[in-house]
């Protein structure tokens, strides 16, 4: 059922965003750590039996140089160099194997499937990447928002944001690739991944955020007890007296403050009956976006959005992209 706002008061939802004053700053020295370790991408060739796709195995350094997976598709027949979409996955997800990612390559673009530290332990894909150091754990199951949730710098999404961005020099290092032609895409966390690495790079072509997770946190927070919000929730059910404390902590990584730093063309979607990621949630970070953004609407639809059946609309927009 509809349990947000209508639509309409969604079209003109632009609520007031929590941004740190070190919000930048922070984010620079974060990188910047990270970018002094090459990145050192390996492309391992892995036999899928594909007969039209060739696939690689891939190890690339992201995170303070820690090792993230990743699988590479390319069409075996290509003329080079290609466009590239490098794709991030849903909470709790990995990257899986390759045969679930046929799309992108099979209409001729390069495509990474980048790994996520520490998750892949939800009964969905696996995932290969652990996620070490001193602040780390290994595969585990849902519940990474509240892992650091009282020091943004030793939050988890600090690593993962991270590697997301790092997976785009990954995919420019493999010489099929067309560097000035990469996408970024992804569901729920994956969208929120995709949004972060707009707000953090300005050099990629285009972001597709479906669902997207890691939104406005604090509504998100108190309007549903569905999925990952709901572990923000329980742990500030218990710590009564660091909501604040908490809030400030995720305000470095919330889609919302990255959308403001967007400037790529983005193609966002939304299920107005989402339990998961709140249609509102989505909304905050679509009205902030400050680059050329539409929004499709699902109004019968869970987290679910648009699925396989959204599909076009996202090859027509990257096609759009990538011939100019």
């Amino acid at each position: 059922m509809l349990f947000d706002m209508e639509l309409d008061r969604l079209r003109e939802y632009r609520p007031e965003p929590q941004e740190p004053a070190d919000f930048d700053a922070f984010w620079e020295k974060t990188l910047g750590e990270s970018a002094r370790h090459e990145i050192a991408a390996e492309f391992v060739p892995y036999d899928a039996g594909f007969a039209t796709v060739d696939v690689f195995d891939v190890t690339f350094s992201g995170w303070r140089g820690q090792p993230v997976k990743a699988w590479l598709l390319l069409p075996r027949d290509r003329a080079e160099p290609l466009p590239a979409v490098v794709q991030y996955i849903g909470y709790n997800g990995g990257r899986g194997v390759p045969y679930s990612w046929l799309t992108w390559s099979a209409l001729g673009h390069a495509h990474l499937v980048m790994d996520n530290r520490g998750q892949g332990g939800g009964g969905k894909q696996t995932a290969d990447t652990p996620d070490i150091g001193p602040e780390g754990h290994g595969s585990s199951s849902p519940g990474f928002l509240t892992r650091g949730i009282e020091d943004p710098h030793l939050h988890y999404y600090r690593r993962l944001i991270t590697d997301a961005v790092r997976a785009v020099d990954a995919v420019r290092s493999h010489p099929a690739v067309d560097a000035a032609r990469v996408a970024v895409v992804g569901g729920s966390q994956g969208g929120g991944l995709a949004l972060a690495v707009a707000g953090l790079r300005d050099d990629v072509a285009a972001a597709v955020a479906d669902v997207p997770f890691l939104c406005h946190y604090r509504r998100a927070s108190q309007i549903t007890d569905s999925g990952p919000y709901a572990e923000i929730a329980r742990w500030l059910s218990g710590h009564r007296f660091r909501i604040e404390e908490a809030m400030e902590t995720l305000s470095y990584f919330d889609g919302v403050n990255f959308a403001a730093r967007a400037t790529a063309p983005a193609w966002f979607s939304v299920g107005l009956m989402d339990r998961i990621c709140p249609s509102s949630t989505v909304f905050a970070a679509y009205h902030r976006y400050a680059g050329p953004a539409e929004i499709e609407v699902f109004p019968y639809n869970g987290h679910e959005g648009g699925a396989e059946y959204d599909v076009p609309r996202k090859i027509a927009a990257l096609r759009g992209v990538f011939a100019r």
